[in-house]
């Protein structure tokens, strides 16, 4: 919820009130310095005791309400036939309108037992654009994704309310050009966390859906971010100002063959589910659940987490949980749009994401540069952001750098978790960064795993720039900063 303060300064309002705090430190910037250069330039090598504000990512790290901690409590721990799973079932109904539920350990589980049930070598897989895990599944069956977004996507100061949307023109093009028989289904992600979290509007949803239908292609959707893209339907599209949140969703929801989702993010806990109305789908799909995840009624998550994840999914379509982050992160890029720092425009609903190749334009794409300001926003701050860029690809089949549509590294925002104050911080420390963006050069890798190098590569940065970008640090602000 957004209140207009008596200056005409809008702030987003937190519609909750804090009640367990977790204490964070900061360190001094010598000690970043030893971490980042143990870690190998890599956030994902971080240990939690050297980082002040971890905006790593917004998946598992959201902060669960009152209900969900009590509805912990009453969890029923049988292996089969758990009271707890039907509650999740009832609530996946209730909310989404699926009858049929396969309960998975996450939302990468879910894409694995789709790719595994649907795939098979050879097949095109459209989409409005991907994410790591998808494409690393769908590759690793023999697939290939193809992105098929429309152009605006790609633009990052652009004002295009729905960046998320898949280009109907290309759908056709794909379709005549490879022919249904291989193409097991169109996939849409609900937002597109590669694009910057952006959305996809319900008329965009609605054109897919009728061309494949007209094909009999099933349409899959990825709703890890649906409460997200819900909220920006309402705000944005035409026509959804006065639907609540979960109409919004439930209207989604009729256009999904067979929806997945991470719970880590839109409901707030971990774990993750498939869901369908089609049996022939969920028929295939559960005999592989046990085999890869766990019996059908816990799929590999704890009850305790089933009987959490049941009020998430209904406490998600409450506006102001939807708009939670949305409105963090909206807030969080006009503050750095006002220090001329080049950050994704309109703000999506998972992160800030700013544009390394505009903040580090000296920096070439193989040298890395999202990964080498995410690396430098790690130093200057104590604040963990990620790399979504060229580190986040893999090489192709012949060992070649395949260069990402886009360099960003992205701060992500957990729900619930930050205040005002840690954003106002972070845009002063980035903003410092942006003076200094001369000092940061690119990276190199010294070791670099063969799949989804992103979570353990080590890199080293060219000519030490991190240990001068520290002293001009200690220097200016101060060593125990």
């Amino acid at each position: 919820m957004n209140v207009r303060l008596s200056t005409g300064k809008e702030i987003p309002m937190e519609m909750h009130k804090v009640r367990i705090v977790q204490k964070t430190s900061l360190v001094p910037v010598e000690e970043r310095l030893r971490a980042i250069e143990e870690g190998g330039y890599n956030t994902f090598s971080l240990k939690t005791k050297d980082i002040f504000i971890d905006m790593l990512t917004d998946s598992g790290t959201n902060a669960m309400s009152d209900n969900q901690l009590a509805a912990m409590m009453v969890s029923d721990d049988a292996y089969a036939g758990s009271e707890s799973f039907y509650k999740l079932a009832q609530a996946i109904e209730d909310v989404l309108g699926f009858k049929y539920v396969l309960p998975t350990h996450q939302g990468r589980a879910a894409e694995h037992l789709i790719a595994k049930v649907f795939i098979k070598p050879g097949d095109i897989i459209p989409m409005n654009y991907h994410f790591t895990t998808t494409k690393a599944h769908i590759e690793l069956i023999g697939g290939q994704v193809l992105e098929i977004f429309a152009d605006e996507a790609l633009n990052t100061q652009s004002k295009h309310p729905f960046k998320g949307n898949l280009d109907i023109q290309k759908l056709k093009d794909t379709i005549k050009k490879y022919g249904v028989d291989k193409i097991p289904f169109v996939r849409m992600e609900a937002t597109t966390n590669l694009l910057g979290g952006q959305p996809f509007s319900m008329e965009n949803l609605k054109e897919v859906k009728r061309i494949c239908s007209q094909h009999k292609i099933p349409l899959v959707l990825d709703g890890s971010l649906i409460a997200e893209n819900a909220y920006f339907i309402k705000l944005r599209e035409k026509g959804y100002q006065n639907k609540t949140i979960k109409a919004i969703i439930k209207e989604i929801m009729g256009f999904a063959d067979l929806f997945y989702l991470s719970g880590r993010k839109s409901s707030c806990v971990r774990g993750g589910f498939i869901a369908t109305n089609k049996k022939v789908f969920y028929e295939q799909i559960k005999p592989w659940l046990p085999v890869y995840e766990g019996f059908l009624t816990y799929g590999g998550m704890s009850s305790k987490e089933i009987e959490a994840m049941a009020v998430g999914i209904r406490e998600m379509t409450d506006i102001n949980v939807a708009g939670s982050a949305a409105e963090q992160v909206k807030y969080f890029a006009e503050r750095l749009i006002e220090r001329k720092i080049p950050v994704v425009t309109p703000s999506g609903g998972l992160a800030c994401h700013v544009d390394a190749m505009m903040f580090l334009p000296h920096v070439p794409q193989s040298e890395y540069p999202a990964g080498a300001l995410a690396a430098a926003i790690y130093i200057a701050s104590g604040v963990r952001s990620m790399e979504r860029g060229t580190i986040s690809m893999d090489r192709d089949e012949e060992g070649n750098e395949v260069f990402s549509d886009l360099e960003l590294a992205r701060l992500a925002v957990p729900r619930r978790v930050y205040t005002i104050a840690h954003f106002e911080y972070v845009a002063d420390r980035i903003h410092w960064l942006h003076r200094h963006r001369d000092l940061v050069k690119g990276l190199r890798f010294v070791e670099e795993p063969p799949v989804l190098r992103f979570f353990f590569g080590k890199l080293e940065p060219i000519d030490n720039w991190g240990s001068k970008l520290g002293e001009v640090f200690k220097k200016e602000v101060g060593a125990h900063w």
